[in-house]
Order: structure tokens, then sequence, then C-alpha cells
């Protein structure tokens, strides 16, 4: 592959400006789980304006063109940030397919469909599962509101948005985390090692609270884990 990962992610930058949140998180996300794959995507269409969506919408009808719509300026999930297009890229970013039967990474399976299947596990649904006008390049999160909820001023729960950045990052396995060694110093005495796990450092408790003057006590019952200070400092 002849791009990397930082070019790919350029090119698809500008059309993320918009996106809520969650949604520009999980595109991104879609963007390098496909490059990992061998896989180089770019991101063809976001946020639209009423105006841009109207545009689009008088295209084959009004204006030249074939008919690529059926939304008008506020009907589609693209005017409130929900809403991506996607394209394949060539190895040298130069031009964009929209071949779904394409095996660029030669796997034996249609790039296509590979991505299709990255971001639904990213929580997106596809125009391609539409019974009526398929849209194959087409990704959204409605969150279960309507455009006409989100022209309200509607927006996603909490928790809806929660559950979308726990698909974007998921919890780590313990076997998956990076584990180093992390040697203690307190008030410029050697203590007992510690752990650096993803950037934390974890220490033993009953060191640091002998190193403090503390007594520690532990309830095996709770699970609680008691410190006490004997003096103030």
């Amino acid at each position: 592959m002849t791009l990397t990962i930082e070019q790919v992610r350029a090119k698809s930058a500008a059309k993320l400006v918009g996106l809520i949140p969650c949604v520009k998180a999980a595109a991104e996300a879609l963007i390098d789980r496909s490059y990992a794959l061998g896989i180089p995507i770019v991101v063809t269409q976001g946020l639209r304006t009423f105006a841009e969506q109207n545009a689009l919408y008088e295209q084959g009808r009004t204006k030249p063109g074939s008919i690529v719509t059926n939304a008008r300026g506020g009907y589609s999930n693209h005017n409130f940030g929900v809403a991506i297009d996607f394209a394949l890229l060539t190895n040298d970013g130069k031009s964009v397919s929209w071949d779904t039967k394409l095996d660029g990474n030669r796997n034996g399976k249609a790039d296509w469909n590979e991505v299709v299947t990255l971001a639904k596990a990213l929580g997106f649904t596809w125009g391609g599962d539409w019974k009526t006008f398929l849209d194959l390049p087409h990704f959204e999160m409605t969150f279960g509101l309507s455009t006409a909820q989100y022209r309200a001023g509607k927006c996603p729960t909490q928790a809806q948005v929660d559950a979308i950045m726990a698909l974007v990052n998921p919890k780590k396995e313990v076997n998956d985390m990076i584990v180093y060694k992390a040697n203690v110093v307190v008030n410029g005495c050697k203590a007992k090692d510690g752990v650096l796990i993803d950037g934390a450092v974890y220490v033993p408790l009953r060191e640091m609270s002998d190193q403090f003057g503390a007594a520690i006590a532990w309830d095996n019952v709770t699970k609680t884990a008691s410190v006490t200070i004997k003096e103030a400092k």
C-alpha cells in the first residue's frame, strides 16, 4: 500500500467536520480499521446544509443529471451530522472507486462488503439494506430519531453516545494491555516496584501506606481497603 494512514485520514478530514462527535469518532475508526485490512477508503460526504441538500434534490428533476436523492433539505440525515458516504481509494490515492466487487487486498472478499461489516460493528446502519432506493455508499446513525425530531432540536441521549463510543474504543482485555515495571521512589528512597499499565502507574497500597506512616486494613467481606493516617502531616 503506497498511502500512509496519515495520508488516508487527511483525505477525509474536511468531510468529517460538522458530524456529531460520536459519529465523527466512528467514521475515523472506520477509516483506520479499513486501512488495517488493506482497504483505503475516503469519506465523500458528511454534513450537508439544507441548501446543499436542496441543490442535490433538484438534480435529475429541474437540473441535469440523474436522481441521487429523494430527500429535500431538512429531510436527510446528512443535514444533521449523523450520516456519511464513502468510496474506495486507489493505493496511490489519485482516484476513487464505487466498484462493490473490487478485491483490492486480494483476500477473496469484496472490499466493499468488508467495509460494510466494519461499519456495522461500529454502530452504523447501511443504505444497502434499505428496502427501496438502495444507497450503497451510505452509512448513518439515527439513534432512533426521525429527521422531524432532529429539525425540532432533539439529540441522541448520553447513553446512546456512550454505547457508540464503547464500540469505537472497546475495553482492552488484560492480555492486550501493555505492562511495564515501574521504579518507585518515595522521598528519595527506593520503594517496591510498581507496574505501568497503559500509561498509569500502579503501586502496592501497603507499601505506600507504610512509606507515609499510615495503617491499612482489609475487609474481605466488602472487599474494602481502608487507609488511616496516623498523624497529619
